[in-house]
């Protein structure tokens, strides 16, 4: 998980990831800030984020950033 909060940290700086839960439905990242996020993500452990995971619940907060690279990780 630190490494996934660097990443949103060097995104966003300004945003607080540890307590913040409506990222997207919050309207605190941008389609733009999504997709930074995405492609580092997909860099930092070798994984792939499909069209499909885009969802707002994937994105809403840390937890839910970290489960879905966790999905990712180790599919079922």
């Amino acid at each position: 998980m630190e490494k996934i909060l660097e990443i949103l940290n060097d995104i966003r700086p300004d945003v607080d990831f540890n307590e913040e839960m409506n990222l997207v439905d919050g309207g605190i990242l941008d389609s733009f800030d999504i997709v930074s996020i995405i492609s580092e993500l997909n860099d930092a452990f070798d994984i792939h984020i499909r069209v499909t995971d885009l969802k707002p619940e994937n994105f809403n907060s840390l937890e839910a950033i970290g489960q879905l690279v966790e999905s990712k990780q180790n599919p079922a």
